[in-house]
């Protein structure tokens, strides 16, 4: 069976809580307490925060399932070419716009002055083609912001809920399955002397 060696890093404050929540837990409150110097206690959350990867190894299954579901969540978001192509999309309308609006002003200002020249036609033929062209991208550049508008609502909330759920049930496991039998069997025998 595949393990996670161990809690990542950033899952470490939810272990540190998930002990403090247990050494809160009436029967392990009234053990720590038959030490009136406080040291028992001391000696067994530190005792525990050292074996956090032996302890969170009881939950090893509920931790892969929620990695899985937190890299799945975060790894919804648009992909770096469809973010290029929304780039695309927003500045190549403008763009092809104003050079075909100055390629036509160029082509038809040449025809004022004379017969129709081929540069004249050309800048006119190249002037349609870049307005056209803005217009093309600007209808497709809404398009694909309104469709990524869809996928963000619709793909990435039930995302974030599958990855809490997995997370409490993960904590769950861990505390049940973890912590609290770790704490149990490390508690200081009350008939030794202290």
């Amino acid at each position: 069976m595949h393990t996670t060696s161990g809690i990542w890093p950033q899952d470490r404050a939810d272990f540190v809580e998930l002990l403090h929540q247990a050494l809160e837990e009436r029967e392990i409150r009234d053990a720590l307490r038959a030490d009136p110097s406080g040291e028992a206690a001391v000696r067994l959350r530190s005792r525990a925060l050292a074996a956090a990867d032996e302890i969170a190894a009881a939950a090893d299954e509920e931790y892969r399932v929620y990695l899985a579901a937190r890299a799945t969540s975060t790894g919804r978001g648009p992909a770096t070419g469809s973010t290029g192509l929304l780039l695309l999309a927003v500045l190549a309308p403008p763009v092809s716009a104003a050079a075909g609006v100055v390629l036509l002003l160029i082509g038809y200002g040449a025809g004022l002055w004379g017969p129709v020249s081929e540069f004249a036609l050309s800048a006119r033929t190249a002037g349609w083609l870049l307005t056209g062209f803005g217009a093309v991208t600007a209808i497709s550049g809404l398009l694909a912001l309104l469709v990524t508008a869809v996928r963000g609502q619709g793909g990435r909330r039930p995302g974030r809920s599958g990855t809490e759920r997995a997370r409490r049930r993960w904590r769950r496991a861990l505390l049940d399955r973890g912590v609290l039998p770790y704490l149990r069997r490390h508690l200081p025998d009350p008939s030794l002397p202290g």
